[in-house]
């Protein structure tokens, strides 16, 4: 495992090479970005979006946070961290397509279907169990096939529910909504599997989820 003075040296490769080699890149990069796709995944480090598409600086713009969840379109006072970056990437950036990536093993799926957080203070677990209540029904749905199974069946379902969840909350957006209707706009549901290291992607008619294809 690395430290951050490993970073460092990584950063020195960085500029003798990545930055470098790439400067005509970097120098329109500076002037601005136009991302057409965003990406909504887990902060988990083993799911990188750059690594696992194999994107260059510029090409994607990503939020990550715990378990690839995105809130319901809400107006209440309070700091809305995704629901801004969502607004800038739509609005702004004006991106084509949303992809919401989930992930094998994500621990944030795991505590929401074990509710093992649940009466934790703000501090020692109270915060990240407060963030994947947005979880609740998608649990519920898991434990109405599962029961009180917690096996690995169990845990990959409650992963795929809870892309189905931020799908649907990113439609409770107007904007997203209406973009989606006139054809401006894209959602892609997407889960990878760490184990393997294989994308499998949503089909929203039949809920259920298919290996991404290997060749183009």
């Amino acid at each position: 495992m690395i430290d951050f003075a490993d970073m460092l040296s990584g950063y020195r490769r960085f500029r003798n090479t990545g930055w470098t080699e790439q400067r005509e890149r970097w120098d329109d990069l500076s002037e601005g970005q136009s991302p057409r796709v965003m990406v909504i995944a887990c902060s988990d480090s083993r799911v990188d979006p750059a690594q696992i598409f194999d994107t260059s600086p510029g090409e994607v713009f990503v939020v990550r946070n715990v378990a690839a969840l995105v809130p319901p379109f809400e107006t209440n006072p309070g700091r809305h961290g995704v629901s801004a970056a969502l607004e800038f990437a739509v609005q702004v950036l004006k991106v084509g397509e949303i992809v919401v990536m989930g992930h094998g093993k994500c621990g944030g799926c795991k505590a929401a279907l074990s509710q093992a957080l649940k009466d934790a203070p703000p501090g020692e677990g109270g915060f990240i169990h407060n963030w994947i209540e947005l979880l609740d029904d998608a649990r519920e749905k898991v434990v109405e096939r599962f029961g009180d199974d917690r096996s690995r069946d169990a845990e990959r379902a409650m992963e795929q529910e809870g892309v189905k969840v931020s799908l649907a909350n990113l439609r409770t957006f107007p904007c997203v909504r209406a973009k989606e209707r006139d054809g401006e706009i894209k959602l892609i549901g997407a889960f990878f599997a760490i184990a393997d290291g294989q994308l499998h992607l949503l089909d929203e008619e039949s809920g259920e989820f298919h290996p991404a294809p290997l060749e183009a």
